[in-house]
């Protein structure tokens, strides 16, 4: 059965990536914890492959306290030191000391817009962008959309969020459907989140 399933050709490379194509990528997430863990992800992503990051999710989870933006705008110099030490994750201390100074503007545009949810979708007037792939090669890296919602980010404060790690955000938390028109997966219902917990 699963030989048949047709699915993005990165998919297909490794088990953990075929779960998160099939049950997570491209499906629209309006919950702000999941889009500040994903946005976390993504910045420790940066330079690295998904893959990497995958492998580490449950101990990225533990590390940073269940991705809660209102605990980890508190971290101290202690607290990053064990993270620096903390060999399940990514130790990168200019990434880890991003994810603070991230979970600070993530906050303040909660307080400005009642949400990250409400201050995202908005670039994209609350619609999925639906681009039509017929194959790798077809998707960009970067787009203006992602130039633009970058360049706003990094007024906020925000770090390691430049167009191109805003780009994969973008797809992985579904404003922008990039699953190619091959992909049995491309137009699942996208009201529905599957997150499962073991990976996201």
């Amino acid at each position: 059965m699963d030989d048949i399933i047709k699915r993005c050709d990165w998919a297909k490379k490794d088990l953990l990536l075929q779960e998160y194509h099939d049950k997570f990528w491209g499906k629209p997430v309006y919950d702000d914890r999941i889009l500040f863990k994903m946005l976390v992800l993504e910045t420790m992503q940066a330079g690295l492959s998904w893959l990497t990051v995958l492998k580490k999710i449950d101990n990225f989870d533990r590390a940073f306290d269940g991705f809660d933006p209102l605990i980890i705008c508190n971290y101290d110099d202690k607290k990053e030191q064990e993270l620096m030490e903390d060999k399940g994750i990514i130790r990168n201390r200019l990434k880890i000391k991003s994810v603070k100074a991230n979970a600070i503007a993530f906050l303040k545009i909660v307080e400005e817009f009642g949400s990250f949810s409400k201050y995202l979708w908005a670039f994209v007037d609350n619609k999925v962008i639906e681009n039509k792939r017929e194959k790798s090669s077809d998707i960009p890296v970067r787009t203006e959309l992602s130039d633009k919602i970058s360049a706003d980010m990094k007024k906020r404060g925000f770090k390691f969020v430049g167009s191109i790690t805003i780009y994969s955000y973008l797809e992985a938390v579904g404003l922008v459907n990039d699953h190619l028109l091959s992909c049995d997966f491309r137009n699942l219902d996208k009201n529905t989140l599957f997150a499962p917990k073991k990976h996201l």
